[in-house]
């Protein structure tokens, strides 16, 4: 008992002597303000979270097509939504593209603003006319009385193994037409700044995204993660600084080229990446101020190589003043010039591959 009093007693000691400051206690842990980390989010989710801030933001703006409602989507983008804002709100439509696509474009005009989901844009074709002969051109045929705000959303180009009627990029398709904009996202950020973008734009928006890409996280910043967050239409972003050579895509393809980019780095390589982020109204400003800099360029697509979005590109730069920046001819890196196999390894050749981009970077720079 004595032996337990005493180790007490030297114990309150101690800390007599701590707080006295007469016997250095453990060492404090300094404070350090740190800058937040960028969250990771998947494109399904920038895209959910684009479509909830908008129905929430303005009660014009609904969500219909098919199996967006109860069964939150076939691709799980609206998950959510339908419990939240009901049916009035968030429709289920029968499988007919043209009826459900006549009725959104019908309460455009009639001043909703209402989202068109395609399951696939390949669908969009059963809707061509209400797209193009209704939606893109009744702002102009109205003399400016009857804008036409509506977004045309849904995933494009190539998934995985479903071959040539499932497999079309609709992005020269539409991008062709005056009165559409246009817009094609990469990542999270482009995905819910494009889609908010779309959403208040007043003019018919056609927003191609792609299936491969919804599950795929990319960090997000606070801004971007922000309910006041949007992208302007209409203008590129230059997502990799380089020197020697500009490479050009949308969609999918950017990722590709970041890839590509990263290995050419290893031969002494520069490769400027410019993301598109929008088809139609084409940031030519952008790609000509690089190929200015860089006296090289590459464009990349998944869609097929005659009238497509790396031919448009093309003539623009060769009628322009950066025609005479360049040190060799353009390259284009497409899809195949043909339709699109069921069998996987012919789907792999019909689509443009990381190797595929070094190689027209090494014939474009004679290496």
């Amino acid at each position: 008992m004595a032996a337990a009093a005493g180790t007490l007693r030297s114990l309150a000691r101690c800390s007599q002597l701590m707080v006295a400051g007469r016997f250095p206690g453990p060492p404090r842990r300094a404070l350090h303000a740190s800058v937040p980390a960028a969250a990771q989010v998947t494109v399904r989710d920038a895209l959910n979270q684009a479509l909830d801030e908008e129905l929430e933001r303005d009660e014009k703006v609904f969500l219909l097509g098919e199996e967006v409602a109860q069964y939150d989507g076939a691709y799980k983008i609206s998950r959510g939504l339908w419990k939240k804002y009901g049916d009035k709100r968030i429709i289920d439509t029968p499988i007919s593209e043209m009826g459900f696509t006549g009725i959104a474009v019908g309460a455009a005009m009639a001043g909703l603003r209402p989202i068109c989901e395609f399951m696939t844009f390949n669908f969009s074709m059963q809707a061509i006319d209400q797209i193009i002969n209704s939606a893109a051109k009744t702002y102009y045929m109205s003399s400016g009385l009857v804008p036409v705000p509506i977004v045309f959303r849904g995933p494009n180009g190539a998934s995985a193994g479903v071959a040539a009627q499932h497999s079309q990029c609709f992005a020269s398709w539409y991008g062709h037409c005056p009165g559409l904009k246009v817009v094609s996202p990469w990542n999270s950020e482009d995905a819910k700044g494009l889609l908010k973008s779309a959403i208040r734009d007043d003019n018919p928006v056609v927003m191609l995204e792609n299936e491969l890409m919804y599950g795929v996280p990319f960090e997000m910043s606070e801004e971007a993660l922000s309910k006041d967050f949007v992208i302007p239409i209409g203008k590129a972003k230059v997502e990799k600084q380089g020197t020697h050579l500009t490479l050009v895509a949308h969609s999918r393809l950017v990722g590709h080229c970041m890839e590509a980019a990263a290995v050419l780095v290893k031969d002494g390589v520069e490769c400027e990446v410019i993301n598109l982020r929008t088809i139609r109204p084409l940031d030519i400003d952008t790609v000509e101020a690089s190929v200015v800099k860089t006296n090289h360029l590459v464009t990349v697509e998944g869609g097929w190589p005659q009238f497509g979005v790396g031919a448009e590109i093309c003539a623009r730069i060769m009628e322009g003043p950066a025609f005479n920046h360049l040190d060799a001819p353009v390259v284009r890196v497409t899809g195949a010039d043909v339709p699109m196999p069921y069998a996987k390894t012919l789907e792999e050749n019909c689509l443009p591959q990381v190797k595929d981009i070094i190689l027209a970077v090494k014939k474009t720079l004679n290496m």
